[in-house]
């Protein structure tokens, strides 16, 4: 039996999450001419179990940056935990600065990848948005560091269900109208396609007027489609 007391002294290792349980779908992203928007549902899956239906998954970082997150939600909430840490430092300097979005985005991904060599990885998909400086950022980072930034981003299934349809018709120029639509649009088809997201979405805007993070909403859907009523109706070797 391990001692905790040598743990706690630094005489072993400390594992935490090792297979994700409580886990969230997709996560999208998107900018437009005056700001971006993530957009996630609130569901937290408990394997196929819809257990969590009102787990937002979308969290204000400071007045310019929004994070959003799919995968294991404990080490989200542990991910939350350090940024809430450096924007506690960030008031008590009291010197009027805070973090810009791309210092959260290459925080996050030292933090992803220092635990990826630890061997003890935080199962997450992260996407960071915000608006600095009359420009839009928007990054992604997965669980083993890898990180780019884009117009357009998604997580899990959204990255084949949501991304072909984003870099298809999204446009620099766009309204935040135009931006809405097109991102409702996706969460539409991911809905329809993944098995591990509900019709309760929240969508969140970082503009140069802050940070907003919408209240929670369904949208309409349709399942009367001839292939949603008899999935295997063209299938081979079906009754």
């Amino acid at each position: 039996m391990v001692d905790p007391s040598a743990l706690a002294a630094g005489g072993g290792t400390r594992k935490h999450t090792q297979y994700p349980y409580v886990t969230g779908t997709s996560v999208l992203g998107i900018t437009y001419k005056d700001g971006i928007l993530l957009a996630s549902d609130t569901l937290g899956a408990y394997g196929s179990t819809k257990r969590y239906k009102s787990f937002q998954r979308l969290t204000k970082v400071n007045n310019c940056t929004v994070l959003g997150a799919g995968g294991e939600l404990s080490d989200y909430q542990y991910i939350v935990r350090l940024l809430e840490e450096l924007a506690d430092d960030d008031f008590c300097m009291d010197d009027g600065h805070h973090m810009k979005p791309a210092e959260v985005f290459s925080y996050l991904t030292r933090v992803i990848y220092n635990r990826r060599n630890k061997m003890d990885p935080l199962w997450n998909s992260l996407v960071v948005g915000g608006w600095y400086a009359g420009k839009p950022f928007l990054g992604s980072i997965g669980m083993i560091g890898t990180h780019f930034t884009d117009n357009t981003v998604a997580t899990g299934f959204g990255n084949h269900l949501a991304r072909p349809i984003l870099r298809e018709k999204h446009r620099p120029d766009m309204s935040e109208e135009e931006a809405r639509a097109l991102l409702r649009e996706c969460l539409t088809v991911c809905y329809y396609r993944d098995k591990n997201s509900i019709n309760r979405f929240q969508i969140a805007r970082v503009s140069a007027e802050g940070v907003d993070l919408g209240e929670p909403f369904a949208l309409p859907t349709n399942w009367d489609h001839a292939l949603f009523r008899d999935p295997a109706a063209h299938a081979v070797g079906t009754w």
